[in-house]
């Protein structure tokens, strides 16, 4: 059974940072490519990142764009994102998610396009 579980949200300052991890469980890690989305409420969920199997290939909306950065540690099975610069807008409930196959090709940016999903984490940025 695949689990995934985010944690390191909470509240901060405009301008501040704050790094999430997702820890997953019950998948080949190594070969599983990831994303990081968020939501407001009443809003649909939209990406903020994706990252390949090996790392080395990710991409981002537009949004966060220099102020997040997406990685993972494979021998740990952990998908972490730093967020930078943190605005106000970036409030939202961040969620971990997992495909089974590439969505690169397919949309990385739809959620329909990921298989598996962690409860989500909360972040609130304001003053």
């Amino acid at each position: 059974q695949v689990q995934l579980v985010e944690s390191g949200g909470g509240s901060v300052q405009p301008g501040g940072s704050l790094r999430l991890s997702c820890v997953a469980s019950g998948l080949i890690f190594s070969d599983t490519y990831m994303g990081w989305f968020r939501q407001v409420p009443g809003q649909e969920r939209e990406v903020v990142a994706s990252i390949n199997p090996g790392g080395y290939v990710a991409f981002y909306e537009d949004p966060v764009k220099g102020r997040f950065t997406v990685s993972r540690d494979n021998a740990k099975n952990t998908l972490y994102l730093q967020m930078n610069s943190l605005k106000p807008e970036d409030t939202a409930m961040y969620y971990c998610s997992a495909a089974e196959t590439s969505p690169f090709t397919r949309g990385w940016a739809r959620a329909s396009n990921y298989d598996y999903w962690g409860p989500g984490t909360q972040v609130t940025v304001s003053s």
